[in-house]
């Protein structure tokens, strides 16, 4: 089980999360009020996270538990269970190919080294974040969705402000969302005139044979467009921060250092709420029906009954991270967030080998948030 966390790598927490915890299976009070179960032993969570009787789209009724102001839709791949679910999953995954994400590495690469060179031109005292963590997943998110480079200002617009999680950013939220669906509508008409190679096209062909709807389609776009963007920058972040600040681990290949570091640093904290469709007993804890759970991705990913302090445990074969979760619900952008990281890190150090954080309190600026975890700022110097 976890126990405290060094917070000034951390990071600010809510407070359900903060806490030391020596139980698997714990009552918390969520900010909005709502009490949920919180999992935070490794076994458990995994478990948690792959049990049907815990169900993501009884989670978006009215009456379920909040865990916040936003929830996502009820019609969102992420919140759907069983047969809808496994439909949709099948039909982006098909898509969302293993050749189609190795195709995005040159332009990872070319847009990591145009980035890196507008980092040298800026010199030292130059905002990792804003520079290069920020823009690099947007440019790789574009290229797999076939958004045309004419575009990007106004489509990277309004991503950024979907995101903005300043109280104003929050209170114009809605409009952002009706802007991105505007554009993801136009967007699917182009790709039905003029289909490409991308993930779009691939995607409208289906909904053209009739095994989506045009809804479903818009729906699974905006998905991946908000599951890949966000998630990824933050992550890319917190790597950097963790390797400039924290005890680099002595990994044998650049993909082991990556895994390690999506172990120790979840840009999301906790997963997506999940309610019990019947009485279940999880952890020896009895849970009852309309009940929620969630599992806080921070403990279970530092378990020392799993993971001792490098990460390696006795056995030949380490224990896998729940940082793109685990069951049918698992990230299926996994690979290519590994890809961006992978060429990103690379990059970055083989330019500036000499990186460490600048000094001053304001060199390291922490974003707060519940569903997601980062840094607004990390100035650096080399």
């Amino acid at each position: 089980m976890s126990g405290t966390f060094d917070h000034h790598r951390i990071g600010p927490l809510p407070s359900f999360l903060a806490a030391p915890s020596g139980e698997a299976v714990k009552r918390v009070r969520m900010p909005t009020g709502d009490h949920m179960w919180l999992v935070t032993d490794y076994a458990v969570g995994r478990a948690a996270l792959a049990d049907t009787r815990l169900s993501r789209a009884a989670a978006t009724h009215p009456d379920a538990p909040r865990w916040g102001s936003v929830d996502l839709s009820p019609n969102s791949i992420m919140s759907l269970d069983g047969a809808d679910h496994a439909r949709l999953r099948r039909v982006a995954g098909a898509a969302f190919t293993s050749a189609r994400v190795t195709a995005q590495a040159a332009v990872i690469e070319e847009a990591a080294g145009a980035l890196l060179d507008q980092l040298q031109a800026v010199g030292p005292g130059a905002d990792l974040v804003s520079g290069y963590a920020s823009p690099l997943p947007m440019v790789a998110l574009s290229s797999l969705l076939g958004v045309r480079v004419a575009d990007r200002p106004v489509f990277d617009a309004a991503v950024t402000a979907l995101f903005d999680m300043t109280p104003r950013g929050v209170r114009r939220r809605g409009r952002h969302v009706l802007t991105l669906i505007e554009y993801m509508s136009s967007l699917i008409e182009r790709k039905r005139d003029v289909p490409g190679q991308d993930l779009l096209s691939a995607l409208v062909r289906v909904e053209q044979s009739g095994e989506i709807s045009r809804t479903e389609l818009i729906n699974l776009g905006l998905a991946l467009l908000m599951a890949g963007y966000e998630t990824t920058a933050h992550q890319l972040s917190l790597a950097i921060l963790e390797l400039l600040t924290g005890d680099v681990p002595g990994e044998k290949s650049v993909e082991a250092l990556v895994e390690g570091l999506l172990r120790k640093t979840p840009s999301t904290p906790i997963s997506f709420p999940r309610v019990a469709i019947e009485d279940l007993v999880l952890g020896g804890t009895m849970v009852r029906q309309g009940e929620a759970v969630i599992v806080s991705l921070l403990h279970c990913n530092r378990d020392a009954e799993v993971f001792c302090p490098s990460g390696v445990t006795s056995n030949a074969r380490r224990p896998a991270h729940l940082t793109f979760g685990h069951g049918a619900h698992r990230c299926m952008g996994a690979p290519l967030v590994l890809l961006q990281m992978k060429i990103a890190l690379t990059r970055l150090w083989q330019r500036f080998p000499g990186l460490r954080l600048a000094p001053g309190d304001g060199a390291l600026v922490w974003r707060e948030g519940l569903a997601t975890r980062g840094v607004s700022r990390l100035v650096v110097e080399w």
